[in-house]
């Protein structure tokens, strides 16, 4: 095993090291471009309309004030992060399998981020795993240290934390955890309920300090609001796929998923030992929530998968550990095969890194921000604003580069060609034309693709935008799939 460790090791580090030159792309620069609003004075929902939780702002917004919005502060952030993941990894899973198997649990994931691609860094699901390990290591220890009322605390606060992220896996995960403080003061000789008021409790305080703080600035209201009449009935529904021709869609997807599961039940099926606590079985209910996390919300992307990835690399701990079972021959044979597992599946990461480390789409997009910052920059004056139709093309990448802001709340174009007879959807297009008549944007940017629709007729589905362009607007620029509409003197 430790030959495979040492290549994997080695594999991980020529990746890292490639990785470096990523630039900033895909959704990142979406968060990016709502933490520079935010630190503009704009309060999330009320001012931006987006469907995702406080804490991926709060982060993004955090790396901005710190680092920097360049590519290399990004991508340092998410190497860092990466580390420290791993490291919580490696602490958690040490009594299942040794340091031997602990070391190969977190290069498994380590190698697994970094084989994802340069859309992977710092993905919402992948921040999770921070929280979710932080919150497994707390729970363990608890149990370890006799029902430890600090360790559940910290526990609880940090799967709370991964609430404000995304709620999915770690909501579940931490009802389970509560389960488990239970048990762990009860096992100690003391009352269970403590245990998991501790867990509950110590998960509540970090949502509230994030929605409290939301309230304070308004935009509690307009989350719920967007929430309760938009997520749920509409964007709940939008993309969803059958989730098996989904992971056949992801590179090597389904032999990679086969091989983290092969393991992972090796782990599950090796005699416990005292050593392991609850730390198979907090690790067995992760990857129940994990998958959870990733049926649930149904539209079957690769990132989606990170905290079933993770607690599946955590379960594999005790197939590289020593095998204490059987005699000589049988440990020897079960040595080699858990060896040949793991050196298979560092293998397809390995394949699935280097066919990632330079995807054409890459340098297609940043070519594609430049020429949309360099062709819409002289379009506007200062103080001026743009109107992007877009998701993750990069038209509100360019924004960011050239730090303008939007004259309405709508950072994308999809919610308006969904259901589009339904009052709510009608009411979201009468916002943004009432929003770009009363804003009076110097120019307004339409790429050619948005996500779930291809191609500029789009617009012919929305007659109000179609017809405010033509009168007000003139196509100033047709670049490499977007075209750039310039105010027209006088209207």
């Amino acid at each position: 095993m430790k030959p495979t460790l040492v290549v994997s090791a080695l594999l991980a580090g020529a990746l890292a090291a490639r990785s470096l030159g990523w630039p900033l792309i895909h959704d990142a620069p979406l968060f990016h471009y709502v933490a520079w609003l935010m630190r503009q004075g704009l309060v999330p929902y009320r001012d931006i309309f987006d469907m995702n939780f406080p804490g991926v702002y709060l982060l993004h917004w955090a790396v901005l004030a710190t680092a920097g919005g360049g590519d290399l502060a990004w991508r340092l952030f998410d190497l860092g992060w990466l580390a420290a993941t791993a490291a919580l990894l490696f602490a958690f899973c040490r009594p299942l399998g040794g340091g031997v198997g602990a070391a190969a649990a977190a290069l498994l994931f380590v190698l697994y981020h970094l084989a994802g691609g340069a859309w992977h860094v710092g993905q919402r699901d992948f921040l999770l795993c921070l929280f979710l390990a932080a919150g497994a290591c707390g729970i363990a220890r608890a149990w370890d240290r006799g029902g430890s009322r600090m360790a559940l605390l910290c526990g609880g606060a940090a799967l709370g934390a991964g609430l404000t992220v995304k709620p999915y896996a770690v909501g579940l995960f931490w009802l389970g955890s509560a389960a488990a403080g239970a048990a762990a003061a009860r096992r100690a000789g003391r009352a269970a309920l403590p245990g998991a008021v501790a867990v509950l409790g110590a998960g509540l305080a970090v949502p509230a300090l994030v929605f409290g703080w939301l309230a304070w600035r308004g935009g509690l209201g307009a989350f719920w609001e967007i929430l309760v009449g938009y997520v749920i009935p509409f964007y709940s529904r939008l993309g969803r796929e059958p989730l098996w021709t989904a992971l056949g869609g992801h590179a090597h997807g389904r032999t990679l998923l086969a091989l983290l599961g092969i393991l992972a039940l090796w782990g599950l099926l090796v005699p416990a030992a005292p050593s392991f606590g609850i730390r198979r079985w907090l690790a067995a209910l992760g990857v129940v929530t994990g998958a959870l996390h990733f049926v649930l919300q149904g539209k079957g992307w690769e990132y989606h998968l990170y905290p079933l990835a993770f607690f599946l690399c955590a379960l594999a701990a005790p197939a590289g550990g020593p095998v204490a079972a059987g005699g000589p021959r049988t440990r020897e044979l079960a040595g080699a095969a858990a060896a040949i597992l793991f050196a298979a599946t560092t293998l397809i990461l390995g394949v699935k890194g280097v066919e990632a480390m330079d995807a054409g789409w890459i340098d297609a997009k940043a070519r594609r921000v430049a020429a949309i910052t360099r062709d819409l920059g002289p379009l506007v004056s200062a103080g001026g604003t743009a109107q992007v139709l877009d998701v993750t093309e990069g038209g509100i990448h360019a924004l960011l580069r050239l730090g303008l802001r939007q004259p309405t709340r709508f950072l994308y174009d999809f919610h308006f060609f969904q259901d589009e007879t339904a009052p709510r959807i009608q009411a979201l297009r009468a916002e943004l034309v009432t929003g770009l008549e009363r804003g009076r944007p110097a120019a307004v940017v339409v790429l050619r693709d948005s996500w779930l629709e291809r191609g500029y007729d789009r617009l012919d589905r929305f007659p109000e935008l179609r017809d405010l362009l033509a009168r007000d607007y003139a196509l100033a620029v047709t670049g490499d799939d977007y075209r750039i509409y310039a105010k027209r003197s006088g209207s």
